[in-house]
């Protein structure tokens, strides 16, 4: 195990000494790169990482929850997101195949006004 509470040199196993004054150089040279990624970036990281925390959080409420009523409510909003994606058409790719099939069965979002816009009685 490698030990960082004492002062001396550090060897590892291929026979380098590596001194605080080698730490130090390489500790400036990270942060040097760190530094030249855009800002923009980092804010992006940290929305993931509080995604991903707000995530865990709300995963450890739902354990606590009837598996019978969260398995309702997955049902449900999965069933609502799939008939609005039908509805507007907005499927991944992958998913065209299916939805072409039964999109007859459906409404879909310009049916309406192409019913409407026919003559009468044809």
């Amino acid at each position: 195990m490698l030990r960082l509470d004492t002062a001396r040199p550090r060897n590892y196993h291929w026979g380098v000494t590596m001194g605080s004054a080698h730490v130090f150089l390489a500790a400036n040279a990270a942060l040097d790169k760190l530094h030249a990624i855009p800002t923009a970036f980092w804010i992006k990281v940290g929305i993931v990482i509080a995604a991903l925390i707000v995530l865990v959080i709300l995963l450890r409420k739902l354990m606590n929850i009837n598996k019978f009523v969260m398995g309702g409510v997955i049902f449900i909003g999965g069933g609502v997101f799939m008939i609005n994606m039908l509805y507007n058409r907005t499927e991944p790719k992958f998913l065209t195949p299916i939805f072409d099939k039964i999109a007859p069965f459906f409404p879909s979002a310009g049916a309406y006004e192409t019913k409407q816009a026919t003559t009468p009685g044809k």
